[in-house]
């Protein structure tokens, strides 16, 4: 043994035994213990220098947007990173009571593409894949402006959680609770629902070159309203993704 590694070993010997000397279940046992843990060989890639992990790579939700090609169905993927972030967030809350169900409206996408993703998570599913409307005044092809207040006929960005179903003048109605202060929470009280509407089609888009526009509300297809109501009421995570900077810099749940 050279110098150096006598040195070596004296020094490692004399860490371990005065930090278990030290320690109310201090023994001879244990100390020979760790000795035999600390001069354990490190196994490592020769290639890369790494340390070799046996540990199994756990997938997580982020992984989705790659394993159900959500890219292929143009949804932006910070408006997908960004639900997910808020999804985790209220669930941990304790604010969904339907966890299986996560649905993002893309407002960075123009009116006439279909940007209402509706995905189950445990299943890796997309359920829905529709247009949706935004307010008459958040803007024309583009959504592009944005107001908390009643009567703005704007829509809100953020996160909502589901709650109840109604009937009202467009049938099958269901009521939206905003989870953000001062960026959607006025939502109730706005009578900001989803709801079907006879402007969220394709022959409205081929007359006029838009989608028609909602009072604030995410109007949807009348055809696809009752079945996706269905799927996401009574507690799941609702997002409305727009890359506006006063939203992205306001929100706590992203």
């Amino acid at each position: 043994m050279t110098k150096k590694i006598l040195v070596a070993s004296v020094l490692l010997g004399s860490i371990a035994f005065t930090a278990f000397k030290n320690s109310s279940k201090f023994s001879p046992s244990n100390f020979a213990a760790s000795i035999a843990d600390i001069t354990k060989p490190v196994v490592a890639d020769s290639a890369a220098n790494a340390v070799v992990s046996t540990e199994p790579v756990k997938a997580t939700l982020y992984d989705l947007y790659n394993e159900m090609d959500l890219g292929s169905k143009n949804l932006n993927k910070q408006a997908f990173t960004l639900a997910v972030n808020g999804y985790q967030k209220l669930k941990l809350q304790g604010k969904l009571k339907n966890d299986d169900i996560l649905t993002i409206a893309d407002f960075s996408q123009k009116s006439t593409q279909k940007r209402l993703y509706i995905i189950d998570i445990k299943k890796k599913k997309l359920l829905f894949n529709s247009v949706v409307a935004h307010g008459r005044n958040t803007g024309l092809l583009t959504a592009n402006s944005f107001s908390n207040t009643a009567e703005s006929f704007k829509s809100s960005p953020g996160f909502y959680v589901t709650a109840e179903t109604y009937n009202g003048k467009h049938g099958m109605s269901l009521r939206l609770d905003g989870m953000e202060r001062n960026i959607n929470d006025n939502a109730r009280d706005r009578a900001i629902v989803m709801h079907g509407a006879d402007y969220t089609s394709n022959s409205f888009i081929k007359s006029t070159g838009y989608l028609g526009r909602s009072y604030g509300c995410p109007a949807i297809p009348m055809k696809l309203t009752n079945d996706v109501i269905k799927t996401i009421r009574n507690g799941s995570c609702m997002f409305i993704y727009a890359p506006d900077k006063t939203y992205l810099k306001q929100s706590s749940l992203i």
